[in-house]
């Protein structure tokens, strides 16, 4: 996949999504733990955001991850900066999905600065077309059972709540809520 072309938030704001390379992966690292740090920081302990930090976003783990065929990682940019990032990913999906041809929507960032702007409604719309060139039924997602901005945003986008699921954030083990949207 290309760069896509420059899609224009509300604001008119140019955004363009494109797939991850390796190379992207320092800047993926610094992304990834940087808008993590900012929607969960304020309501973790220092020591388990901390521990889950090394352990999903370093740039070796973020190198990997890009060099792997089986993970669909999209960047979106404004202005040539990095505004976001969603990565897709195959795995079996927990009971409560149930759409044959799932695939996860494994992370859904967008820096702080841009919620709001529409940036991340063109991110969904580019992983909702990676979904379908990969030719999924559907899509689903774990979101945090305390985070009330993105459930609304998620069901904006069409995503239904189906259920629940554990998360681990370094040693706490936390609930998620489980959102499906069918493709």
């Amino acid at each position: 996949m290309r760069d896509g072309p420059a899609l224009t938030t509300p604001s008119s704001v140019p955004v363009t999504v494109r797939p991850g390379s390796p190379d992207d992966a320092a800047a993926l690292a610094e992304l990834a733990a940087t808008t993590f740090r900012d929607a969960f920081g304020a309501e973790n302990r220092p020591e388990d955001l901390a521990l889950h930090l090394t352990r999903s976003y370093g740039i070796p783990q973020q190198r990997a991850e890009l060099s792997d065929p089986a993970i669909t990682t999209l960047l979106a940019f404004v202005g040539g900066a990095a505004a976001g990032y969603a990565q897709l990913r195959p795995g079996r999906p927990p009971p409560c999905v149930t759409a044959p041809r799932s695939i996860e929507l494994w992370r859904f960032y967008v820096s702080r600065a841009w919620h709001g702007r529409g940036v991340a409604q063109i991110l969904m719309a580019a992983v909702v077309d990676a979904a379908r060139r990969r030719n999924a039924a559907a899509l689903w997602l774990g979101v945090w059972e305390r985070n009330p901005r993105a459930q609304a945003f998620y069901r904006k986008s069409g995503f239904a709540d189906v259920g629940s699921q554990r998360f681990l954030v370094g040693t706490d083990e936390q609930t998620d809520r489980v959102m499906e949207l069918a493709l």
